[in-house]
């Protein structure tokens, strides 16, 4: 039985914007804390993806991982252009939405 709640795809990346990290969470604001603070080993702690350049927003956890999934599949150049369609500075959209997190 599908849960109705939020969810987000996001993507975050490093300071030169030369790696991106493509997730799914529950808790936008949580998620990006985790990744600007290094909580969690692994890739984005790696590399620093401490940016949040690109989110979506779903009611669904189906469609939110099927969506985070097709995303994966993509080419650079496609992530790339579907982020510069929402932020074409690539501004750090966690500043913007959360205030100071």
């Amino acid at each position: 039985m599908p849960c109705d709640y939020d969810f987000w795809v996001y993507t975050t990346t490093n300071k030169l914007d030369s790696v991106l990290y493509i997730g799914v969470t529950n808790d936008l604001t949580r998620r990006v804390r985790e990744h600007q603070s290094d909580e969690t080993p692994g890739f984005t702690a790696h590399y620093r993806c401490h940016k949040l350049v690109y989110w979506e927003h779903y009611s669904q956890v189906e469609d939110a991982i099927a969506r985070e999934k097709q995303l994966k599949g993509w080419s650079r150049k496609k992530k790339v252009a579907l982020i510069e369609s929402m932020n074409p500075r690539w501004v750090d959209l966690s500043e913007e939405i959360f205030g100071n997190i």
